[in-house]
């Protein structure tokens, strides 16, 4: 995936589109034209130059009658537009690697992450005070996280056990003593 976006990016850079090999989408005069009497307003595209991104060369056919066009041309707004699809595509294709790549990391970590994981002591819900606090002195003799939490992912479980521990007593404290903490 890597080797594709570098493939693109190179092959962004050293072959430039010339004004001369310019695709249908890269340049364009786009004229809007407004209701006009009988005649519903359109907007019309057209590859031509910029000197001649006006509404007589890009308006064809032409909707009104020929002592009219003059009159339905100065209502017509034309813009000279340039873009270049070449990095739009280049743009596209590292906005879909990226998005391949953290879709591989999920993957992995959905596959590796039931072989990490531990299983939960503090799953179970607290019903009482008295099991509230079996639970704390279980985790006081507990080896301290200091002494224990060596790796990044020990680290996180721990951090990932006091923020459920601290959750189940505020649920407790709310629903069974009907006060908030504050």
């Amino acid at each position: 995936m890597k080797f594709l976006s570098l493939a693109a990016l190179v092959w962004c850079v050293l072959v430039p589109p010339s004004e001369a090999t310019k695709s249908f989408e890269d340049i364009r005069c786009k004229c809007i034209c407004p209701p006009y009497r009988n005649i519903s307003g359109q907007i019309y595209k057209k590859n031509v130059s910029q000197k001649d991104c006006n509404c007589l060369h890009v308006v064809e056919p032409m909707p009104v009658p020929g002592n009219d066009v003059e009159a339905y041309c100065l209502l017509c707004e034309c813009k000279y537009e340039e873009r270049s699809t070449t990095t739009i595509k280049f743009i596209i294709i590292i906005y879909l690697s990226v998005i391949g790549a953290l879709l591989l990391y999920m993957a992995f970590l959905m596959l590796v992450d039931p072989l990490i994981r531990k299983p939960d002591a503090y799953t179970q819900p607290l019903h009482n005070e008295e099991e509230s606090e079996d639970a704390h002195s279980l985790a006081a003799v507990r080896p301290s996280a200091s002494t224990r939490a060596n790796t990044v992912l020990e680290r996180v479980e721990g951090a990932q056990q006091r923020w459920k521990r601290q959750v189940q007593e505020q649920r407790k404290t709310v629903f069974d003593r009907h006060k908030m903490l504050s």
